[in-house]
């Protein structure tokens, strides 16, 4: 049986090697574009064309199995031809008598030639038994102290809920579902309280096992990952798992050396300055810093600034003309 052959990469207008990200954000865009919710008259009928076209390429191009499987076929197919499926191919006709009957599912008929009738929109989530949901990624934003300390963090999640009227299908009867809009989901947010290990550092990500999007036909839910960004801080500088942080000396303190207070994530501590300091010089903290992967923990450099006073008494500048006149007679 010939029918025409679908090119669900240039509907979803990725490349063939899209990665499963650059696919959900073309699919999302055009979900928006093309929702039959937004257009009215003659533009509705073909907004709801088009948005049958963009599920159908995402329900294969977003599955690993059915990519693969639509994969084998070549990219020498183009659409608007007919495909009838090679003779030794894995690719069969499943044909029931609903479809001799003319139901329709919200496929075209080169979807249920490769892969039968319908699935996540076209056919409940039961008739495929259960599915887990779809992991989600998310950001958790940390101040340094709570990323070194370890805290609990309350977070709100919006994610997407399995529709209770279609059971995730899209579809009611043969229309559109009324709750959800053909989408299979309605929004949901979600309030959770996320404990944070000390130590944690920038870019690491936390599982929240059974966090992530719901599943169908009592499947599972998907694991939510959040992603670590830290803050920028007003005192320190994270480098790996060195901090840097500064401190202002006058003159005299860079000349002659002096003790002066530091702030580590620890507390303050008391630091010597050599004699003869110059701008730019870093001191060394040892064991200051984060909590490395190894478990060791980094140092903190403390960079010297030399400020220079913006207004001197006149004793003070006699002093500065004296200095000068003992170093020009050097």
């Amino acid at each position: 049986m010939a029918v025409p052959y679908q090119d669900y990469y240039e509907i979803l207008g990725v490349s063939r090697d899209a990665t499963e990200k650059e696919i959900k954000a073309a699919y999302r865009k055009l979900a928006r574009k093309w929702h039959p919710d937004l257009h009215t008259g003659k533009m509705k009928q073909e907004a709801e064309e088009k948005f049958k076209q963009i599920n159908e390429a995402y329900e294969v191009l977003s599955d690993p199995e059915k990519r693969a499987k639509y994969d084998r076929l070549g990219s020498s197919w183009r659409a608007g031809q007919d495909f009838e499926p090679p003779p030794g191919t894995d690719v069969h006709f499943y044909a029931t008598g609903d479809f001799e009957s003319g139901f329709r599912s919200g496929f075209s008929d080169f979807f249920e030639l490769l892969f039968g009738r319908g699935t996540r929109f076209g056919r409940t989530a039961s008739a495929w038994g259960p599915r887990r949901g779809q992991d989600v990624e998310s950001e958790i934003e940390l101040n340094l102290e709570e990323a070194y300390r370890g805290t609990v963090k309350t977070v709100q999640i919006s994610s997407g809920t399995v529709c209770p009227e279609c059971g995730g299908a899209g579809l009611s009867g043969r229309s559109f579902c009324a709750q959800c809009g053909g989408t299979g989901t309605l929004p949901d947010t979600r309030t959770l309280e996320v404990k944070i290990p000390p130590g944690i550092q920038e870019g690491s990500r936390i599982r929240l096992k059974g966090q992530g999007g719901e599943g169908l036909g009592g499947g599972p839910r998907g694991d939510l990952y959040l992603k670590v960004r830290l803050l920028p801080h007003p005192v320190f500088t994270v480098k790996g798992s060195d901090l840097e942080t500064e401190i202002v000396l006058t003159p005299e303190q860079a000349v002659l050396g002096d003790k002066v207070t530091v702030s580590t994530l620890d507390g303050p501590v008391t630091v010597t300055v050599p004699a003869g300091s110059r701008a730019g010089t870093k001191l060394r903290l040892r064991g200051k810093g984060l909590p490395g992967k190894d478990g060791a923990r980094g140092d903190q450099f403390v960079r010297v600034i030399i400020d220079i006073p913006a207004s001197l008494s006149e004793q003070e500048r006699r002093l500065y003309r004296q200095l000068k006149e003992l170093r020009e007679k050097a």
